[in-house]
Formats: structure tokens, C-alpha cells, sequence
């Protein structure tokens, strides 16, 4: 008896082989994406290429090779030799041989459901381009092969109705994409089905978004009840009145424009489940700029929400490892979840991404809130395709868009002298508060110093003496370097803060400020601007380093932020002192913002703080015109020409890196959880449970900090791609990771425990 075609097989720990059948993994894998691409009228697209994905496994060498390949007919043998067996590239070809135009956008989506998004002709970040895929493939007879088979007639020949693609020739990308992203899923999950059934059932977890608001509303009751009755909580009761009411309104663009303290992580995500639960939207999405605060966003909304909500960023997420095997891969998040909390870079790399664990979750940002919190904080040289590829999320994906902050960006349209425009902005915004100036001047709790003069710049020996003088102290500076060349002059007692203390580290220190700040007891600390978002610290005095005006206006934020400061009885102002420091910023977005706050403050003077939110627009129109909006050309290999069906996917995956040093992470021993993780990662391997539990023992490194370390034997590989801190004196309790020339001079002395 001959067997039927398979797509898969696994066996049982008795011994037995279970089967599973080709035509019902590509009919299943059809209706999941299209059931996905109905919320973007693109269901027919999907159903195609979920039934022809997987044409290639019907040729007699890959049914051969899948025998053999896991030991179900272990007499076999592959005539062809060594490696897998192509079984993309004739779906492709046969899409192609279908209808030209159609079939070509098909044959990207097919051709690329494992090796992820091609090019369409040679690709400059390497891998096969699209257009020579198809051409060694038909050389190679891959369609004539499958075509052999029996394949059932409404699987080749499938009625369909193909509907326009989405958003014209400049959308063409981010259409392909969310169709890629329904057919990787569905191919995901239903290999998942099979091949896990015990994984694959707890994703069956279902939640409603009112019966989650309803758990917000008795949250925030409760907090409301709790809190005392003063200037800055009514004002934080306000902007939760305004987000609810504007909630209401009908999808679009919006801004939130709240003060630091304000409460506008709480309000934000009132407005978006108001907004949620009337639109029937399906999730809501906060992306932050920052990894080192978004453990505590998430702690937050945990504390609410409970499971619903999902962590997702880059430390040691599984799509991040060198090697890639099936157990991890199919541990990739894909965003199956009401309340997703990411960073910036996850959440727009994702939307020009061409791997498939990146796309996989793309079409779970369809219909959904978007709330890009710190939204001054993107990149100026990739802000053109940033701000076209959101503008198309909300014009043809049901995307509601909040950008939320303290200090707006001007991300209006914007033309030269000649009226030519330079930026494609988001025009169409709302604004959720109702008396923006009021809110500023209400919450003005604040006096801010500039320096009287922008070029003379103070030694951190004098800095140092500065601050002694303040029982408590926060003071704010550029770099990780600069922190700890502050924090080594100050005395003892005094707590450093840097992204080289992991999470967890993090997380304790910043519980036990907050705790001796409410008792009233003297502290002083040295921070890197990991404190500027997300952190609510309440200093008497803040110090910071001369940065961009938005920086300077979080810092601000983290002093005297309840408005409770007395002096003789009376409520007083919190300081706020700006110095130059001895250096000035790094190349890059620091430095673009000390040279715009440089420029506006020559041309306006002093800054007072219940006034600077009117300053923003100008402070980011120098800030963002200091670079080319699309300086890395990632539009043209998009877009140029899209209209022949010709698109640069891999290419431009690979310019669009929104930080060009992404370093490398390390698992550092910090406390005893950190020493059973690092054994735990030896013997068990990377698993999904361990690499999102380690996320919170997690540095990341630059590459040549990574290089360095490596080279004296401090860190070593616990599993393919995932490193891990190996000697007993290489996290310090106060500074946290050492580097390599902390570490003997950088010599490979170090004690291996």
C-alpha cells in the first residue's frame, strides 16, 4: 500500500509514527491565512498561497527525504545527496505559470516562507534574489516534479476573487508583508498543531478586551480612592477624563501631550481600551523606547491585567539566536495576545522586516492601538519610511495611532523656501487633551537653571563637589562611561544606575530609591537617561547634563513630581540644574539634540518649563533637519519599482537598523536566580521559559566591549547564540557588568567559576 503525500512526521515515545498528510496541511494552512487576511480584505490572496506553499513537497525527492530524513523508512536513501530538498521555489514557479502579475507577488510570500522575504533581483545583503530562485528552479524542474503527483484539482485550480493590493505602489511592501505574515503564522501554528499539540493547546487562551477594561476601571477606582487629594492628582484625574472621552472619537492619528508625571501611561492606556472596546479593535500595542524601563511598563499593566499582557523585546528573544532549530523558532512570539508591550525598535523593524520570525506577527498589528509612547525619540535619519509606513497602518489596516509625550514632535509636513517638501508628515492629528496649556502650567512643579554660559564646560571633580552639597540628589548624564567616572569621585553611599546593571538589578535599586525617597531619607544617585522615561523617581534636586530640550524636560519630570516640596510650611518649586559637561554628547541622537537645544536657546533665551512645550516645534524641526529623513535610501528599494512588481525586501530589512551598534547580550550572575539561569541554559538548553526568564539577568554590550571580554575568557557561549558571564568577579554590586579592562587590565587572568 502505497503511503499518502506527507508534510510532516513525528513519533511517539512508544514508537509510533504519526503522520501528516500534505493536502490537509495545505488546506488548513489556507483557511488560518485567510481567516488572518480577512481583517485587511486580502482573504483570497492568503487562501491561494496557504494552498500552493507547500506545492513542492509533493515531488518524489522530498517525500523521500522526509522519510529518511527522520527515520520513518530508515532503509531510504536521497539520490540527490546531502540537504534539505527545495520545496518552495515550484509553489512559486506555479503561481508565476498561473498569471504573471498576480503569481508574482504570490511567488514572494511562497518562495520565501522559510528563508524569509527575498529581493527580487540580486540582493546586496546576500541570499538568493527572488528572480534567480525561480530561474534555477525551473532549470531544475521543481514544478514539472511536484506536477507529477496527484494533486487534487481545487488545490492547483482554487476559486478566488483577487481583491486590489492594499495602499497602491508605495504600500505594496507593507501589503506583501502582512500577507507574508498571515502565511508564515499559519504555517507555524498549524506545524505547531502537529508536531506540539501540548504547546500548541495553551495557546488557546482567550480574552476580551471589556472584560479587561472592566478590570482597568475597578483598577483605577481603587487607586482613585487611594490617592490624596492634591494638584497634581487632580490634574492626573483630569487627563484620565479627557483619554476616556476621547476614546470615543473615530479611528485616526492622535497625540497624547502630558507633562512628565502627568499619569499619561495609565490615561493612554485608558484612552486605548475605550477606544478598543468601541471599535472592536483586536489588541493594543505600547511600544517604548527604551529596554531598560519597559520590564516596569509591563509590571505595571501585569499588575492590572494579569497573563494578558505579553513582554516582547530584543534581549535574547528567540528569533535573535545564531542558530535557529525548530523548538525555538516555533517558540517565536507572533503577538496572539490583547496587550502587547514592546520597544520602538522591535515594533518598527518588524514593519521592514524580511525573516520570517519577524514578519510572523505583523498581520496582529491590523485593526489594533498603537501607542508610540516617547514618540520624540525616532531617529531622524529613518524618519521618512517610519512615518509612511504608519500613515499607511492607519489609512488601510485599521490602525488607531497615539503619539504620546511630554514634548510632541513636529511631524507635520514639512516643505523648504521653494515649497518642495521635505517630510511626509502625519497631518491628521487630534490631540486627546482638552487645554494642553492649562495641563503645563497646572503641573509646573519646577524652576530650571541653564548654564549663563553654553561653552564653558565643568570637570565631574567639581560636578562632584556640587552635588555633595544636596542631602538628596539625582544627577543625569549622557553615557554609561560618564556615569561611572561621576560615580567613582562621590562618596560612599551613593547609587549608580546604567544599562550595565541587568533588569532585575535595575528593577531592585530603583524599588529602594523610590522607598527611601518616601521615607524622607538623604540619597544620592548617579543615572544614565534610563530614568527620563517610565521611572517615577521624585528628587528635590535634579542635575543634568546638557542634552536635548525633550531630555532635559524628562529630567525635569523626575523632580519634585508629586508637587509635595515645602519649605517653612509652604509648597515650593524642585530645582533643576543644567551644567555642560566635560564632554560634549556622542555622535548621534544625543549630539543632534545638544545642538538643537543649543540653537534655540541662543535664539529664545532661558527656558521656563510651564512654557516649553510651546518651544517643541521649533527645537524638532532643527532637531530633525540635521539629517536626510531617509539618509540609509531604504524607500527607493522599496518603492522605485514597485509598480513592476519588483521589491528589495531583504536589502532594505538589512539598512533598516534603527541602532547601528546592537552589541551583543550577556547573562550576568546578578543574585542567585542569575547563577541557576546560566546552569539551567547549560543543561536544558534554550528553551522558550528560560530565555524569557533570563531576559531580566540580561547586558547588552557593544561588539567590541562583547569582543573584548570574550578574549580574556570572561564570558563563554551557554548555547549556540546565547552568552553568559563565567567568572566570579565579573558583576560588580555597585556598577554592575565589568568590561574587559576593569578585568586585569583586560588580561586573561580571570578566575573561571
Amino acid at each position: 500500500m502505497v503511503d499518502q503525500f506527507l508534510a510532516h512526521v513525528r513519533q511517539e515515545r512508544d514508537g509510533t509514527w504519526i503522520k501528516h498528510e500534505l493536502e490537509s496541511h495545505l488546506r488548513d494552512v489556507s483557511t488560518l491565512a485567510a481567516a488572518m487576511a480577512e481583517n485587511f480584505q486580502s482573504r483570497d490572496w492568503a487562501a491561494v498561497a496557504g494552498l500552493w506553499h507547500d506545492l513542492g513537497k509533493y515531488s518524489a525527492s522530498f517525500q523521500q527525504y522526509i522519510k529518511t530524513a527522520s527515520g520513518y523508512e530508515a532503509q531510504a536513501h536521497i539520490e540527490q545527496g546531502k540537504g534539505r530538498v527545495d520545496h518552495s521555489t515550484a509553489g512559486a514557479l506555479y503561481a508565476m505559470d498561473t498569471d504573471k502579475t498576480s503569481g508574482q507577488l504570490l511567488a514572494y510570500l511562497i518562495a520565501g516562507h522559510h528563508a524569509g522575504l527575498p529581493d527580487w533581483h540580486t540582493a546586496e545583503a546576500g541570499g538568493s534574489a527572488l528572480s534567480v530562485r525561480l530561474k534555477k528552479g525551473k532549470e531544475k524542474n521543481y514544478l514539472n516534479e511536484a506536477l507529477a503527483a496527484a494533486i487534487p484539482e481545487d488545490i492547483l485550480n482554487p476559486a478566488f476573487h483577487f481583491t486590489k493590493p492594499l495602499g497602491g505602489s508605495e504600500g505594496l511592501h507593507v501589503w506583501l508583508r502582512m500577507l507574508f505574515s498571515c502565511l508564515v503564522d499559519a504555517d507555524f501554528l498549524d506545524t505547531e498543531r502537529f508536531m506540539d499539540p501540548e504547546r500548541s493547546a495553551e495557546r488557546e487562551a482567550h480574552w476580551n478586551l471589556s472584560d479587561l477594561k472592566s478590570q482597568f476601571d475597578a483598577y483605577m477606582a481603587e487607586k482613585a480612592r487611594a490617592s490624596e487629594a492634591t494638584s497634581v492628582n487632580q490634574c492626573r484625574a483630569s487627563v484620565l477624563r479627557d483619554c476616556r472621552c476621547a476614546g470615543l472619537s473615530d479611528p485616526g492619528i492622535f497625540t497624547l501631550t502630558v507633562p512628565t508625571g502627568g499619569g499619561k501611561t495609565l490615561s493612554g492606556m485608558a484612552f486605548a481600551l475605550e477606544h478598543a472596546v468601541r471599535h472592536n479593535k483586536q489588541r493594543i500595542i505600547v511600544a517604548i523606547p527604551y529596554t531598560s524601563i519597559i520590564e516596569q511598563t509591563a509590571e505595571q499593566y501585569r499588575a492590572i491585567f494579569g497573563d494578558a499582557v505579553l513582554e516582547h523585546h530584543a534581549n535574547l528573544d528567540p528569533e535573535q539566536l545564531e542558530q535557529e532549530d525548530a523548538r525555538t523558532r516555533l517558540a517565536a512570539e507572533n503577538w496572539d495576545a490583547p496587550i502587547i508591550v514592546t520597544t520602538n525598535v522591535q515594533l518598527l523593524e518588524s514593519l521592514f522586516a524580511a525573516r520570517t520570525s519577524r514578519c510572523r506577527k505583523l498581520h496582529n498589528v491590523v485593526n489594533s492601538v498603537i501607542i508610540l509612547d516617547e514618540a520624540q525619540l525616532l531617529p531622524p535619519d529613518f524618519l521618512q519610511p517610519i512615518l509612511d509606513v504608519l500613515r499607511l497602518l492607519t489609512s488601510s489596516y485599521g490602525v488607531t495611532l497615539v503619539l504620546s509625550s511630554a514634548t510632541q514632535p513636529a511631524l507635520e509636513t514639512m516643505k523648504d523656501s521653494f515649497g518642495r517638501v521635505k517630510l511626509r508628515g502625519l497631518d491628521a492629528k487630534q490631540e486627546i487633551i482638552s487645554d494642553v496649556e492649562a495641563l503645563f502650567r497646572t503641573l509646573s512643579r519646577v524652576d530650571v537653571q541653564m548654564p549663563q554660559d553654553l561653552q564653558q564646560r565643568i570637570s565631574w571633580d567639581e560636578l562632584a563637589q556640587a552635588l555633595v552639597a544636596h542631602p538628596s540628589v539625582l544627577a543625569i548624564v549622557n553615557t554609561r562611561k560618564d556615569a561611572r567616572d561621576l560615580f567613582r569621585l562621590m562618596p560612599a553611599g551613593t547609587i549608580h544606575l546604567s544599562a550595565q546593571l541587568c533588569g532585575e538589578h535595575r528593577s531592585r535599586i530603583i524599588a529602594d530609591i523610590k522607598q527611601r525617597l518616601q521615607r524622607g531619607e538623604s540619597i544620592r544617585v548617579i543615572s544614565t537617561q534610563l530614568v527620563e522615561a517610565g521611572v517615577d523617581l521624585d528628587f528635590p534636586v535634579v542635575y543634568r547634563a546638557l542634552a536635548g530640550m525633550d531630555s532635559i524636560f524628562q529630567a525635569a519630570g523626575r523632580c519634585n513630581r508629586e508637587g509635595k516640596l515645602t519649605q517653612d510650611g509652604k509648597l515650593k518649586k524642585g530645582s533643576v540644574v543644567v551644567f555642560v559637561p566635560p564632554k560634549a554628547s556622542p555622535r548621534g541622537l544625543l549630539l543632534y539634540g545638544e545642538q538643537a537645544t543649543r540653537s534655540v536657546l541662543r535664539e529664545r533665551g532661558n527656558v521656563t518649563l510651564s512654557q516649553s512645550h510651546t518651544w517643541f516645534d521649533a527645537y524638532f524641526k532643527q532637531y530633525f533637519s540635521q539629517e536626510n529623513p531617509d539618509k540609509h535610501d531604504i524607500l527607493p528599494l522599496l518603492v522605485k519599482d514597485a509598480r513592476q512588481c519588483r521589491v528589495q525586501f531583504r536589502s532594505a530589512a538589512e539598512r533598516f537598523r534603527l541602532i547601528e551598534d546592537t552589541g551583543r547580550s550577556i547573562i550576568v550572575p546578578y543574585g542567585e536566580d542569575g547563577f541557576k539561569w546560566i546552569d539551567l541554559l547549560r543543561c536544558m538548553g534554550a528553551e522558550r521559559f528560560l530565555l524569557r526568564r533570563v531576559q531580566r539577568y540580561v547586558v547588552n554590550v557593544y561588539e567590541h566591549e562583547f569582543n573584548k571580554l570574550l578574549e580574556i575568557g570572561a564570558i563563554e557561549a551557554l548555547q549556540p547564540g546565547v552568552w553568559g558571564l563565567v567568572i566570579t568577579n565579573g558583576y560588580d554590586d555597585l556598577l554592575g557588568l565589568c568590561l574587559a579592562e576593569d578585568l586585569y587590565g583586560g588580561k586573561p587572568e580571570a578566575s573561571v567559576f
